[in-house]
């Protein structure tokens, strides 16, 4: 009579049910893995593209202040323009009521005499030459008002001086 080798048989099959769950937990961890980056990556490229943004709309208020100064402020009141707080359209739908960003621009002025009309908060230094005499100090914040969209606070802050 012939004996039956039991035993190895069902070792060999209970090796393979051990190797085949290691297999599949080790293809579950990847793939928890590979999904956690790639949620990370679009919330970096959300934030970097976000805080971009921001950037070019603070060289942009920086503009947009020089041209307010250059249009409000004249011989006998040259500290008239003082800033600006708006939110922007930058969606272009005409409503800049659900648009992301915040800007807000804070001027003060360097001149070697100031006139009366500049009050002291709107004065930043008194110059004793004329070549440093009529700048701005530009201050402007730009930030994200909506805290869903970034997975982190974004505010980016500009200090220009300009000469006038």
């Amino acid at each position: 009579m012939q004996r039956k080798n039991n035993i190895l048989r069902s070792a060999r099959s209970g090796i393979a049910m051990i190797m085949a769950i290691a297999v599949i937990v080790i293809i579950a961890t990847l793939l928890a893995l590979s999904l956690s980056l790639t949620s990370q990556t679009s919330k970096k490229s959300t934030d970097i593209y976000l805080h971009e943004q921001a950037a070019l709309l603070a060289h942009s208020a920086a503009e947009y202040a020089l041209l307010r100064i250059s249009q409000d402020n004249n011989s006998t009141n040259p500290c008239n323009f003082t800033g600006a707080n708006f939110t922007p359209d930058v969606d272009g739908d005409g409503n800049a009521n659900n648009d992301l960003y915040d800007i807000n621009i804070s001027v003060r002025y360097i001149y070697t005499n100031f006139p009366a009309t500049c009050n002291a908060n709107q004065r930043y230094a008194i110059v004793t030459t004329s070549d440093e005499n009529g700048s701005a100090l530009l201050d402007i914040t730009v930030s994200v008002n909506d805290t869903t969209v970034a997975s982190e606070p974004i505010r980016y802050f500009k200090r220009t001086l300009q000469k006038l």
